[in-house]
């Protein structure tokens, strides 16, 4: 049953943010991480809110939640990447997910290299890379999207899968 869009009550709020986060979770989405460094820390979030906007100029997005320590991270450095992770590196994903996870040394566990145009961190387990400069941050609710100008493009050849995410888990695909 629809649920209508005049709905005031913090129930029906409730009840709303609770249908649609199922109906989202039944849209298949890549998995990535984003990483920023700020001085000499690296930051990195797994982030499968990610999609590309435009190829002139090149540009992509990604949705940062205001409260997490990436958000801040992200605004002050300027610059960022993407990788788009392989289906072997779910245990990376899920380490990058942790809230309260130690800041530094985040990447210490994880093989990552520098991207060749901003020097952020890329992670070794990815089908793609992007480095990216930012070029605007909006607000969207509890998130920010972060648009940025692709100021790099890595294509490893891999014959990896993508790692996916579909109904609150981890899938393959066939």
């Amino acid at each position: 049953m629809p649920i209508r869009a005049d709905v005031d009550t913090a129930a029906g709020q409730d009840l709303q943010a609770s249908r649609f986060r199922r109906a989202a979770a039944r849209f298949v989405t890549g998995v990535t991480v984003v990483s920023t460094r700020v001085g000499s820390t690296d930051h990195a979030m797994t982030a499968n809110a990610f999609t590309s906007v435009s190829l002139e100029p090149l540009l992509v997005l990604v949705c940062v939640e205001q409260d997490a320590r990436f958000h801040d991270a992200v605004e002050a450095s300027g610059v960022w990447g993407v990788s788009v992770l392989d289906e072997s590196a779910r245990a990376v994903s899920q380490w990058l997910a942790t809230r309260g996870r130690p800041l530094h040394g985040q990447l210490d566990r994880v093989a990552h290299h520098r991207g060749e145009v901003t020097g952020v961190p890329l992670l070794d387990q990815s089908l793609a890379g992007f480095e990216c400069r930012t070029t605007a941050l909006h607000p969207g609710g509890d998130h920010s999207i972060v648009v940025g100008e692709v100021v790099g493009v890595e294509l490893p050849d891999s014959p990896a899968r993508p790692l996916v995410y579909h109904r609150g888990s981890y899938a393959h695909l066939a």
